[in-house]
């Protein structure tokens, strides 16, 4: 395939993540000019509707001119500044917006550049806080089969998939896996809007066989999404945070993908009356513009590490960028936008359009579920309705799909054999009608060929 100077060198001198280089031979990657609203434009000048926000980060849209003029005036005042013995405005302003939006129980905090690092710095004060207070043994954390929080290698150690953990398996904390939700496969026979959690007696048992040497457990808040958008009743936190409490372990409530109105609430530990030990958030804190995360936690934990220096009581753990105040301005802008957005009732319409559209993918033959949560969408695709038996990975049908929604004009990036979809929350009904049109074709111009009922 003939491709353009600027891809031959891409493919020269770039590693693209998360890809295997060698289907760049054939399938270069789409070489971006701009963006404009909740869509991108290739170098011909095609246009793509991003259906997955960028990897979940956008939120308002691509080249918002009130995100890019706050970016802007905050460079000609101030760029970068390094965040020890020092502060500006733009980070002060968006911590106290932080926690004046998430719960009372929330106090301080501690800012970073990406979501993995929020979760490293949650696991880091967690451990520290024990040692601090004379539990050493407190030292390993609880986390769910197919959980995802980031691809350090502290959070890999609680990552609940082979596929990102299983290379670095002997160089990781030994921490403890246990079996979580999964609703569509429900061993219990149970549907997920009716059931009690009965799931719950794996974590239940492994936190009253282990507390005692346990210093948290970490979970993604109703959605695992790297597992495939996998969604669960609220009632399990529920249950998670009451014996978590009871028995002494930090809660670890990972929002980095579902904070910021992606389930239809700003946050969901808000949203449900939860109060975590820590919470971590990154991608659409700034709409996708510049890496930023936060790390946010209460009074005990912050008092633990409050003391005389020579007590050594501190927590160094620093980044370059911490607190960068061009992202910090152009946070608090993404959150100036979000007072006037008049949330959540302005989603509801987009929420319903987006269940109208999961009941038309749920007509194809090859549909095991459609699931939503807010504006998060996810159809699992399956070989049969009946034996729910899954594609084989080799079949590759994900890829498939996303090749052929290219073409048709959307962004996908399928999770296996799951389609999602996580646009801009700018998005409108009838380009969410769009969307769904595009994946339903898609999904029947590859399916279509190699199986029929």
């Amino acid at each position: 395939m003939s491709t353009s100077p600027d891809l031959q060198r891409d493919f020269e001198y770039v590693w693209h993540p998360c890809t295997q280089m060698k289907d760049h031979e054939t399938n270069p990657p789409l070489l971006m000019e701009r963006g404009e609203g909740i869509y991108l434009f290739d170098q011909e000048g095609r246009k793509y509707m991003d259906v997955i926000s960028s990897w979940w980060v956008n939120l308002f849209g691509h080249n918002h001119p009130r995100l890019n003029a706050s970016v802007q005036k905050q460079m000609e005042r101030l760029a970068h500044v390094m965040f020890a013995g020092a502060t500006h405005r733009p980070a002060i302003d968006l911590a106290e917006s932080l926690v004046r939006l998430t719960p009372d129980s929330l106090t301080k905090v501690f800012f970073s550049d990406n979501g993995s690092t929020s979760v490293e710095v949650a696991l880091k004060l967690s451990l520290q806080y024990w040692a601090q207070k004379g539990h050493g043994e407190k030292r390993r954390f609880a986390y769910l089969q197919g959980a995802y929080h980031g691809e350090t290698l502290g959070a890999l150690s609680v990552c609940g998939m082979d596929l990102f953990r299983k290379p670095f398996e002997n160089v990781l904390m030994d921490n403890l896996e246990v079996q979580g939700p999964d609703c569509f496969r429900c061993p219990y026979g149970l549907k997920r809007e009716a059931c009690d959690a009965e799931c719950f007696e794996h974590m239940d048992r492994a936190l009253n066989e282990n507390h005692e040497t346990l210093a948290g457990v970490i979970v993604e808040p109703l959605v695992q999404g790297a597992a495939g958008m996998k969604m669960y009743p609220p009632v399990y936190l529920n249950k998670l945070t009451a014996a978590c409490d009871r028995l002494g372990v930090h809660t670890i409530f990972d929002e980095v993908a579902v904070g910021f109105g992606r389930t239809g609430a700003m946050f969901v530990c808000e949203n449900l009356g939860l109060k975590p030990t820590f919470l971590c958030l990154s991608k659409g804190v700034t709409s996708g513009y510049l890496p930023l995360a936060a790390t946010l936690t209460g009074e005990e934990i912050y008092r633990a590490f409050y003391g005389d220096y020579e007590d050594f009581k501190l927590f160094v753990h620093s980044h370059s960028y911490t607190a960068n105040p061009l992202a910090c301005a152009c946070a608090n802008e993404t959150l100036a936008l979000w007072r006037e957005y008049e949330f959540p009732g302005a989603l509801e319409p987009k929420i319903n359009a987006l269940r109208a559209g999961g009941k038309k993918l749920s007509e194809l033959q090859w549909c095991g579920e459609y699931r939503q949560t807010g504006m998060i969408g996810a159809l699992e695709l399956v070989k049969s309705r009946e034996t729910k038996e899954p594609f084989a990975i080799g079949e590759r049908v994900g890829y498939k799909i996303y090749q052929e929604a290219l073409k048709r004009g959307a962004l996908m990036r399928p999770l296996g054999n799951v389609i999602y979809f996580m646009p801009p929350l700018v998005i409108t009904e009838q380009e969410i009608d769009s969307m769904i049109e595009i994946a339903y074709d898609s999904i029947r111009a590859v399916l279509g060929k190699t199986e029929s009922h």
